[in-house]
């Protein structure tokens, strides 16, 4: 996918007013409508200066694209970061007065994807009583904290139009409480730090969209604790009592029967992230070889070849693990 400049397709500058790209963009409407325009494709260049002008003409959209825009130059090779949005503080429309697929792909990747998170803060600012409007953003958690529970402290961006009509970011900083078991995709509810209300009626709700960043041992599924357990050759052979540290510091001991292999999945029920109903534990056995470069290692290697390699084909035994579903 490549990068689209907005500001290059209406032909302003990056620090242009929202009086700026109204303008340029009915100057290229009259340019480029099918309905008027003589231009060969002129369909395909009022789609693109439709898109610039959802994007550019809306603060929020404009704000998180500016962000992610930084340094970026028109038709390179684009992907966007990982949670690239997280931190973006949005009202609760979203982006749902532009449907994502009436423009590129770079659109709907980018806008598409976070319009889906926002509007589930609701329309209430647009009821008769004039609550504030519920807003939305996107945290990313550590699984630690997701695990135990926590108190952190969020800073969120959300735009402003400053006197000159230019878009400025402002911060503002929440104590947040984090629920333990907390699962991506969950919302966390922050009553009345939403929009303002009108006459007096009530502020609406911030709704905090969980994502967990990547941990180095464990990945979530659903409410499954997904990793893997590394063991001694011996350790898979004979059997044994292994230790495993969860995420919140403790450590659980794992029976792994004699005779496993690698691959196998050793489920714990009731040890993945905690809740009403608590996930799984699910390990997958990595066997780990001492190295050969350890003298001690090589002999015992070499007795084995001479002891069991006449008659042990790892080929055919693991062909025939194969055949019975193990």
């Amino acid at each position: 996918m490549q990068f689209k400049d907005y500001y290059q397709v209406l032909g302003v500058a990056r620090d242009a007013t929202a009086d700026d790209i109204k303008k340029a963009y009915r100057r290229l409407a009259r340019r480029f409508h099918p309905d008027v325009s003589k231009e060969a494709d002129a369909a395909a260049r009022m789609s693109e200066v439709n898109e610039a002008y959802a994007v550019l003409s809306d603060a929020e959209r404009r704000a998180a694209y500016d962000a992610l825009g930084q340094g970026r130059r028109a038709g390179e090779s684009f992907t966007p970061p990982p949670d690239w949005d997280a931190g973006f503080e949005f009202s609760g429309r979203g982006f749902e007065d532009v449907d994502a697929g009436d423009f590129s792909d770079f659109f709907a990747e980018l806008f598409g994807r976070m319009g889906h998170g926002a509007r589930r803060g609701g329309h209430a600012g647009h009821a008769p009583s004039m609550r504030g409007q519920d807003h939305h953003a996107k945290i990313v958690l550590d699984l630690d904290d997701a695990w135990r529970g926590a108190t952190r402290q969020v800073t969120l961006k959300s735009p402003r139009v400053d006197a000159d009509g230019r878009v400025r970011l402002a911060e503002r900083r929440l104590d947040v409480k984090i629920p333990p078991g907390v699962r991506p995709g969950q919302m966390i509810r922050l009553a009345g730090q939403g929009g303002a209300g009108q006459g007096g009626a009530p502020a609406g709700d911030l709704f905090l969209e969980v994502q967990l960043r990547a941990h180095p041992r464990f990945h979530v599924d659903g409410a499954n604790l997904v990793g893997e357990l590394p063991v001694a050759p011996w350790e898979a052979a004979l059997g044994a009592v292994v230790p495993v540290e969860l995420p919140d510091g403790s450590t659980l001991r794992v029976r792994v029967p004699a005779g496993a292999q690698g691959g196998r999945v050793l489920t714990v029920r009731g040890k993945g992230l905690p809740g009403k109903v608590a996930g799984d534990l699910d390990l997958t056995l990595r066997v780990v070889l001492p190295s050969a470069h350890d003298p001690r290692a090589r002999k015992l290697y070499e007795q084995m070849a001479a002891d069991l390699g006449a008659e042990f084909d790892a080929r055919r035994v693991a062909r025939a693990d194969a055949e019975r579903g193990e």
